[in-house]
Parts: structure tokens; sequence; C-alpha cells
């Protein structure tokens, strides 16, 4: 199968006629999960996000604190359901939210459990590395000011735990949103 540009689709598209684009559009929601949730995002977009929202912090949980068993630690699950839901959504603030999610739930089980390894700071450090250069991008500084109280607290519950964790983890914080803090 050869693939087709962006705007020969658009072309070929405008030849349909409208009862035939509706049996396209139905055959790819029948055919994938991930076009289904595009289409309920575009057409309920508020009620979708709340599920996506939900479902995307269901499977970062399960992650460190499973309904039953041990702790399943696939960081990568987590992860891609922070980007699935930043795809679908397109909205940042609710992202940054299921980043520090995904890091206080990392904290929160190095205090229950003890040190654990090194791969596991570093992740948690990157994510919420990652969650604080999107709130750098915000000039406005209210980014910072709606996640601030939780960045530290995230940097001051890790205090307990070794390899480096709340110092990665400080060095991130005020690389990109250190200046923030001498303007409140």
């Amino acid at each position: 199968m050869s693939k087709i540009s962006l705007p020969e689709l658009k072309k070929q598209l405008k030849t349909y006629k409208p009862e035939e684009l509706v049996s396209i559009i139905v055959d790819c929601y029948k055919s994938s999960e991930d076009v289904k949730k595009y289409i309920h995002m575009m057409l309920d977009p508020e009620h979708t996000e709340n599920q996506l929202f939900e479902a995307a912090e269901k499977k970062i949980l399960i992650q460190f604190y499973p309904d039953r068993g041990e702790p399943k630690l696939k960081f990568a699950d987590a992860r891609k359901a922070i980007s699935e839901f930043s795809k679908l959504t397109n909205n940042q603030v609710r992202t940054i939210e299921l980043m520090i999610y995904y890091v206080e739930l990392g904290v929160q089980m190095t205090n229950d459990y003890g040190d654990m390894y090194e791969s596991f700071y570093n992740s948690m450090v990157s994510m919420y590395q990652s969650a604080v250069q999107k709130i750098a991008t915000d000039d406005s500084g209210a980014l910072h000011r709606m996640f601030r109280e939780k960045l530290i607290f995230i940097m001051q519950r890790a205090g307990n735990v070794g390899w480096g964790f709340q110092e990665g983890l400080a060095d991130a914080y005020y690389t990109y949103v250190g200046g923030f803090d001498d303007e409140d």
C-alpha cells in the first residue's frame, strides 16, 4: 500500500457524497479504539476529556498501587497513558496534572517501601523535569502558581530517599521554574 499525501487525501475525499463519507467514518470508528476516542472527543469534548483523564489516572495508579498483587512498575504504560491523554485532549494543564500525579505516586512509593533502584528515580526525575519544562513555557507564571505547592511538596517528600533523588528534582525545579519564585 502506497502512502497518500494529505492534499491528495483531501482532494479524494471531496469527490465522495456525504453518505459515503459517513460510511468511511463509521468503518474507521469500528476498526480503531484510538479513532473511537478521537471521535468522542470531537463530539462531546468535556465529558470525554473527563473520562480520558480518569482512565489515565487509573492506568498510572495501577502501576504503583494495583488493586491486587505487587506493583507492576511498568513506567512505559503510565507514560503512554499520559501521552495519549495529551494527544487526544491537547489540555496542557490536565496533562501536567497527570505528570505530577505520576511523580507523586513514585515519591509515595519510595516513602512506603523504602529505597528503589536507580532507573526508578531516573524515571521520576525525567517526568518531573518534563512537567516543569511545560510549566516554564507559560510566561505569565499562572501554571507555576497553580502547581508550585505540589512541586515543592514533592521535592520535600523525596528527601528521605537515596540516589540523589531530591537533588535531581530540585535541580529540575530551579533550572526551569525557580525564577518564578522570585516574582511571587
